[in-house]
């Protein structure tokens, strides 16, 4: 333990120790932990300050720089286009300044914690305590500190592998960042919210947006109401009393969903086609008219909710099978004792019961299918093509529109925009319809 510490010199002028330590270590990193009499613990934090600022000040301040001009000078070519001059890249320079602001950001935690260690070191020393020495910082740190130093990694994975790409793309909104005006050979300006506007008011990108906006939420509510009441209408007959070989018949009805779906969906493709297409085949057959699949809007609409039927209901009737099995049986016996018929009980017990169970799912999959890109795109590619859409075909969703703006056009700052759009409505349909389930109620009134 380290010797009594006097505080008559503190006290002396009028401050106590507390404040003065935070005061030093916010003047300098590891000041006010040496002013406690806590040296080891001090010269470190003095030595990753010095270190920050003899190796990284100009890093750091070349990427904030980066990132609040994004360049000042373009790439220069000369004769046949050979390059002369590299230039300033602006994007290399926005994800150099995101990163940046992220390691300013772990120095400020540091910092802060530097400031709190030394104000609860002399506050114990003004009520008449003992700062610890280096090896009970630690032991008390491994202590009550624990959890936290084994969530700091993933914290930081989480800072550069989620919040960095995510920042970047929402900064991209904010930019002219799209043909022509692409790096090196064009520099990119910050535009503030001038796409955002664009989207809403020119016609070329209003008319797109709103259209596939529209188009995107009623897919998203026929996928996920066909696909759950064809799960349930499954589950409930597997399920009833009379079907023998229950086992059997959901083993046979799970292979759509585990078979993997990029290959079922390539083989649906050639099962729809106009051409030589089986269904078409058969109809012509029987002397009907060859539907146009891919080539109407309405008829590609709806073999996409069809399809879709396939690869989705065995998800719902597994998950609602297994709810309906832990369904107490006394409570059917005592609504037929009631003279309740089948579709009394089913209503009033099963599918309340049902929904509770489900309903959470039922909204993560309203969200799943409202960025369900493989289904669209593999299946129609956004087709057929519509005339007065902007880089999106008659059957595009946001996401399938945002690839194609960002893939095939080189449009990086719409389809930011469109993304940031996406979040906000998706969260707040989420988040609005969460609050509002029994099974969310429930939880709340438990806590």
């Amino acid at each position: 333990m380290s010797p009594h510490i006097n505080t008559t010199a503190g006290k002396a002028t009028g401050l106590k120790r507390a404040v003065m330590s935070a005061v030093l270590s916010a003047l300098f990193m590891g000041i006010g932990q040496i002013f406690n009499r806590q040296f080891i613990k001090g010269i470190l934090y003095a030595v990753l300050e010095i270190f920050v600022i003899a190796v990284w000040s100009k890093p750091i301040a070349h990427g904030l720089w980066g990132l609040y001009t994004l360049g000042e000078q373009p790439q220069v070519r000369g004769a046949r286009g050979k390059i002369t001059e590299q230039g300033d890249h602006s994007i290399f320079l926005m994800i150099e300044g995101v990163i940046i602001l992220i390691v300013v950001f772990i120095l400020l935690l540091i910092y802060i914690r530097n400031i709190i260690d030394a104000y609860k070191t002399g506050k114990m020393i003004d009520q008449g305590g003992q700062p610890k020495s280096f090896v009970e910082s630690l032991q008390n740190a491994w202590e009550k500190g624990y959890a936290y130093i084994l969530l700091t990694p993933a914290f930081i994975f989480t800072l550069f592998l989620t919040i960095l790409p995510l920042a970047f793309g929402i900064l991209i909104a904010f930019t002219n960042y799209a043909s022509p005006v692409l790096p090196p050979l064009k520099l990119v300006d910050w535009v503030g919210f001038q796409t955002f506007v664009n989207l809403f008011k020119l016609e070329i990108w209003s008319n797109t947006f709103y259209g596939v906006l529209w188009w995107t939420v009623i897919w998203s509510i026929l996928a996920t109401v066909t696909t759950f009441f064809v799960g349930l209408f499954y589950a409930v007959i597997i399920n009833h009393k009379r079907i023998r070989f229950k086992k059997l018949w959901r083993t046979v009805f799970i292979l759509p969903w585990a078979i993997p779906q990029f290959i079922s969906i390539l083989i649906f493709r050639n099962i729809f086609n106009g051409q030589f297409g089986p269904i078409n085949q058969y109809l012509k057959l029987f002397g009907l008219e060859a539907i146009p699949w891919f080539s109407d809007p309405t008829w590609a609409k709806i073999a996409l909710v069809t399809v879709n039927i396939w690869f989705g209901f065995p998800f719902w009737m597994a998950l609602m099978s297994g709810v309906l099995t832990s369904i107490d049986k006394d409570m059917y016996e005592a609504a037929e004792v009631d003279g309740a018929n089948a579709w009394q009980k089913f209503r009033k017990i099963s599918f309340p019961l049902v929904m509770f169970a489900t309903a959470p799912l039922l909204i993560m999959g309203f969200a799943g299918n409202f960025n369900n890109f493989n289904m669209i795109y593999l299946f129609t590619q956004g087709g057929p093509t519509n005339i007065a859409y902007s880089y999106a075909g008659s059957t595009d969703i946001l996401i399938s529109w945002i690839y194609k703006l960002t893939l095939e056009q080189n449009q990086y700052n719409m389809a930011s925009v469109v993304s940031i759009l996406i979040f906000v409505i998706v969260s707040i349909f989420s988040v609005y319809n969460f609050r509002r389930t029994k099974a969310f109620k429930e939880e709340d009134m438990i806590q």
